[in-house]
């Protein structure tokens, strides 16, 4: 037969198999005696080709991050801050880069020139209750530092110099077009009293649109955060985070971290907000702020049952301002916003952010669901300020108080929402006590809260109140009641009058 090979059987075949046998065996002893060793080896596989390069200015074939590290480094300053002395905030888990103090009433963290002329972008936290700010460059120079416009809802300020040298600056990217995986670099001053400054770490984008982080009394209100793994510590805030074309795509402000050092979760305010509101912060100190006028909450899992969806996305409406942007574009309580200009929205954090860095006085295309139905409207985006101003007289109060289910209310007012930490006025009625053992205080509601809605009702005063007080008297059914916290959290709660 073709193919195969055969020995004999016969007598000389016996001796031949005999023969190979023993030799079979004295080889085997030769390799056992050797101690060789023919286990199977697990062997990286080398990628053929070298690592991607790119030409610098000298004509170098250099690492990517080579060249932007080296166009841009010089654009980050170290900013020391003379100010009031300041408790550091922690919480359980997020520490807050604030500052690192060298002595009670100095701080120090980082910022980078955007523009050739002077101006310097760093966090809100990094300046604020500044006495004097001081700014040094990489060349050395040191300047006097003017505080153009800081804000605390986003975490963002802008400053200003008169330079006497060149000024390398590094241009904004589009934040918006970043991806997960993208490379990342981090330049800054880390632990800037030991000397080290412009500190390069590279990462990658661990994540986008990182919200309902809290960072103690001074958390941002509008949150969007890009996550990175990119080391950031203490004196890094303010300072650039950058894409491989030398463009800023954020601005470091935080981390996650057990123990207050960089454990690879550092997150960054992404630079298209900065690019929404430096402009109104240079040209005002102040920023103007879209509105649209909902009270928005995640959707959970229930309701994306109850209305159909096939997962769990979008954003729910819980109430909708009387006389607002989003009641004139016909947006109704319980719609599920599933996408604002061209953005996909399943976050409250994000569609805050997208809504009030929006345009003011241009119309948005909102796309949503009602019923199962896809649906898009129309809404006006407005100056959140000047419509409050202007509708102001219909929410006027009364300085009344009144007594209702256990609670001393007060109309809301735009003190109270100073006093109290709110990130701007709006209609409602003020819980001011909570009577122990009362209704109120057995459905778990505290002090501080705002009512907005009663009975599906919306609220903007006590006598809109104590209208609806009137009608529910003698009631005998749970009554839900809408509230908001300073914190900018919704809930219901239900309870009996």
């Amino acid at each position: 037969m073709k193919g195969r090979s055969f020995f004999p059987i016969g007598a000389g075949g016996r001796y031949f198999s005999v023969g190979l046998v023993a030799l079979g065996f004295t080889v085997l002893g030769f390799i056992l005696a050797s101690n060789l060793d023919f286990t199977q080896k697990s062997v990286a596989t080398i990628p053929q080709g070298e690592y991607p390069t790119v030409r610098n200015s000298s004509g170098e074939n250099v690492s990517p991050f080579v060249a932007v590290v080296e166009q841009k480094s010089n654009a980050v300053v170290n900013i020391s801050v003379e100010q009031e002395a300041q408790p550091r905030h922690y919480d359980d888990f997020f520490w807050r880069f604030f500052q690192v103090p060298n002595e009670p009433s100095v701080s120090f963290g980082s910022g980078f020139f955007f523009r050739p002329d002077g101006y310097i972008l760093t966090n809100n936290h990094v300046v604020r209750n500044a006495k004097r700010v001081a700014v040094r460059t990489a060349t050395g120079y040191q300047y006097d530092a003017q505080v153009v416009g800081a804000d605390q809802e986003t975490d963002l300020a802008v400053l200003k110099v008169e330079p006497e040298e060149n000024i390398i600056y590094i241009p904004f990217g589009n934040s918006d077009e970043i991806k997960v995986g993208d490379w990342s670099i981090a330049i800054g001053n880390p632990f800037p009293q030991q000397g080290l400054d412009r500190t390069v770490t590279v990462g990658v984008i661990s994540a986008k649109g990182r919200s309902n982080l809290r960072f103690g009394s001074e958390s941002p209100r509008y949150q969007d955060y890009i996550q990175t793994d990119a080391s950031i510590n203490p004196g890094n805030s303010g300072g650039p985070l950058l894409n491989l074309k030398g463009e800023a795509i954020g601005v470091n402000a935080a981390i996650s971290s057990p123990s207050g050092g960089s454990v690879g979760i550092g997150f960054a305010i992404p630079i298209n907000i900065a690019r929404a509101i430096v402009p109104d912060l240079i040209a005002s100190g102040k920023v103007s702020r879209g509105w649209l006028g909902i009270w928005l909450s995640a959707v959970t899992q229930a309701q994306a049952k109850r209305y159909g969806m096939d997962a769990v996305r979008g954003v729910h409406v819980d109430s909708v301002f009387r006389d607002s942007p989003a009641d004139h574009a016909g947006i109704r309580r319980n719609d599920i916003l599933i996408k604002f200009n061209d953005h996909d929205v399943n976050d409250p954090g994000q569609l805050s952010v997208l809504i009030a860095t929006a345009p003011r006085n241009q119309d948005a295309q909102i796309a949503l669901l009602r019923g199962g139905k896809k649906i898009t409207v129309t809404a006006r985006i407005v100056d959140r300020e000047q419509y409050q101003l202007a509708n102001a007289r219909q929410f006027t109060p009364s300085g009344e108080r009144l007594s209702w289910l256990g609670m001393e209310l007060l109309d809301f007012t735009e003190q109270i929402a100073a006093e109290k930490g709110f990130g701007d006025y709006f209609p409602g009625v003020y819980i001011d006590r909570v009577a122990r053992g009362s209704q109120a205080d057995r459905a778990g509601i505290q002090p501080g809260s705002i009512i907005t809605q009663v009975d599906r009702n919306d609220i903007g005063n006590l006598r809109e109140l104590r209208t609806i007080a009137e009608r529910l008297r003698g009631s005998r059914t749970a009554v839900p009641i809408l509230l908001v916290d300073p914190r900018g959290t919704i809930e219901y709660k239900a309870i009996r009058p």
